[in-house]
């Protein structure tokens, strides 16, 4: 298989463009895609597929996700945009009370496979209404499957298995990734629900996703000079997430913190850690955002930040 060096944002690219090129019901609709995204995740497709395919749409991310729930009731398996996670917040009916519940609903007759890309995280200089993590929001609603990948190879191998799945996925690609670049094979797959282990140790398991795993992945290479072996994973993906994994290596290393960039109370690290505790009896702990709306001042913005700084010190705390 042969491998290019592609960014976050063009991996994912390059996924939709195969899975339009092979199926002709795969569609993206939302606003700004004709001119390639925001982020540039959609770059010269609409050239390539036209306006019908590509599909530009009003200021209205209720409609824009409602009419994608019909289509994919309708046999075509849309792509929704909607721009940041935190405007998803004005399309939760749709998310929650329709594509999440069509299938069970209707007896299996109705499926709903759409892929809602709501990317996620703080994002430098932009305030409250456009930093914010919403992954345990979704992943407390049955229905849905919610993918978080950190690297460009996941981003487009996860797309592909997104896009594959049957069912509605939240998609949550970090705001501050787009960029990010490393080697992608493309005729890679990955299955949805497995998680990677970046980094062996046994002194502590440290677990992560999306932006917040390179952080951690910084922070174990900082312990490891230390005499402190972390081992990393990568989820990938939060629900379904990769129990057996997780719970294999902290049977080995007896100490498991989660780390996550999304607010620490009630985050989905919390169900992470319950299910050690409650099936291993092991140490566990968290390392999350503060409970603040981030400020748009750099001083105030780096609040609610953390990095591999704060990972490395938590670290040091568990094992001394």
């Amino acid at each position: 298989m042969s491998a290019t060096r592609l960014s976050y944002a063009a991996a994912a690219c390059l996924a939709l463009e195969n899975a339009m090129r092979d199926d002709a019901r795969v569609i993206a609709l939302g606003e700004d895609v004709g001119r390639g995204g925001i982020f540039g995740q959609y770059l010269g497709l609409q050239e390539k597929f036209g306006a019908t395919r590509i599909i530009d749409t009003p200021i209205s991310e209720s409609t824009i996700m409602g009419a994608a729930v019909g289509m994919a009731l309708s046999g075509l398996v849309p792509v929704v945009e909607m721009r940041v996670a935190d405007f998803a917040m004005c399309a939760m009916d749709e998310i929650v009370n329709q594509a999440a519940k069509a299938r069970y609903m209707f007896g299996g007759q109705g499926r709903v496979p759409l892929v809602a890309r709501l990317p996620i995280g703080v994002w430098t200089g932009s305030a409250a209404q456009h930093s914010q993590s919403f992954e345990s929001w979704f992943t407390h609603v049955p229905g849905l499957v919610v993918v978080t990948p950190a690297t460009p190879q996941d981003n487009h191998d996860l797309l592909c298995a997104a896009l594959a799945c049957g069912d509605p996925v939240i998609y949550m690609e970090h705001k501050e990734l787009w960029g990010l670049v490393d080697e992608v094979t493309p005729e890679a797959r990955l299955p949805i629900g497995v998680a990677r282990t970046l980094k062996t140790g046994s002194d502590i398991t440290l677990v992560s996703w999306s932006r917040t795993v390179h952080a951690a992945l910084e922070a174990a290479t900082l312990a490891a000079a230390e005499g402190i072996r972390v081992e990393v994973i990568d989820l990938r993906t939060l629900w379904p997430w990769d129990r057996d994994a997780v719970l294999a290596s902290a049977a080995r290393t007896k100490r498991v913190l989660v780390v996550h960039e999304a607010v620490q109370v009630a985050g989905f690290g919390a169900e992470i850690a319950a299910t050690v505790a409650e099936t291993l009896g092991v140490r566990v702990k968290r390392l999350g955002g503060l409970r603040i709306p981030v400020g748009y001042a750099k001083p105030l913005e780096d609040e609610a930040r953390f990095g591999a700084t704060e990972i490395l010190q938590s670290i040091r705390a568990f094992v001394a």
